[in-house]
């Protein structure tokens, strides 16, 4: 008889812990996750300009020399712009040799060395790029490497595109949850996937700085900044109810 209860027993404990967990599974309540994005556009107000300054000379220290006073020249020209000492700079100096194949010797000769430095100015004032470019030239700078439009302020410009991503995401969770003959529930999860920004660049960018300075003085509007745009995605994990 106790062999009997005993076996009895196993098999109420057997059905128990089958039973169990789909009960639980039942008692989870129905979700849907869904992704949004939401864009913004903003005007810049902050540009870093890089300057190329290359200089060329038989000797090394003649280039390194050559390229010192270009460079120093350069930077007294965006100092007339009143650009702020601490947002101006050189970059570290490259000296590198000049080679030519000769034909007749079938070997490589050295014909002379090139200094290559940047000049880099951080501007808050974006009116004065294309006079910033159009003295620089005139100051010993060859080359306009690049133009980096910014936000001095990001923040505010970031948390607009993820309000409308999550304001993107939540539409559409309550679009796919009523075309099911459901409603949405309360959020269970938020989670931030990605905030990526565009920035423009402007038409004059990489050229030679000749030629930057004749689109600066005859087109102002090549330095135009344009917009910047910041994109956010979002994931939503909803409750649904279908009572």
């Amino acid at each position: 008889m106790a062999l009997r209860l005993r076996f009895v027993s196993l098999v109420f404990l057997a059905v128990g812990m089958a039973v169990g967990p789909a009960a639980a599974q039942d008692d989870d309540p129905a979700a849907i996750t869904v992704s949004g994005k939401g864009s913004v556009t903003a005007q810049p107000d902050r540009a870093v300009v890089r300057f190329g300054v290359v200089t060329r000379a038989e000797s090394a220290e003649e280039a390194r020399t050559q390229n010192a006073t270009a460079a120093q020249t350069a930077m007294n020209a965006v100092r007339d712009l009143d650009v702020p000492e601490e947002r101006m700079r050189m970059e570290s100096l490259r000296l590198q040799p000049q080679y030519e194949y000769n034909d007749e010797k079938n070997r490589r000769e050295l014909m002379g060395y090139k200094a290559t430095r940047q000049v880099v100015a951080e501007l808050d004032r974006l009116k004065v790029l294309p006079p910033l470019v159009a003295g620089v030239v005139e100051g010993g700078a060859n080359q306009l490497d690049g133009i980096d439009y910014q936000l001095r302020d990001r923040s505010q410009v970031r948390n607009d595109a993820l309000r409308k991503a999550a304001r993107a995401a939540e539409e559409k969770g309550r679009l796919l949850a009523e075309t099911l003959d459901a409603q949405l529930g309360p959020v269970q999860a938020i989670n931030e996937q990605n905030v990526d920004r565009v920035r423009p660049q402007p038409r004059a960018s990489r050229m030679e700085m000749t030629k930057a300075s004749d689109a600066a003085q005859a087109e102002p509007e090549a330095y135009a900044a344009g917009e910047i745009e910041v994109s956010a995605r979002v994931q939503v994990v909803f409750q649904l109810r279908t009572d």
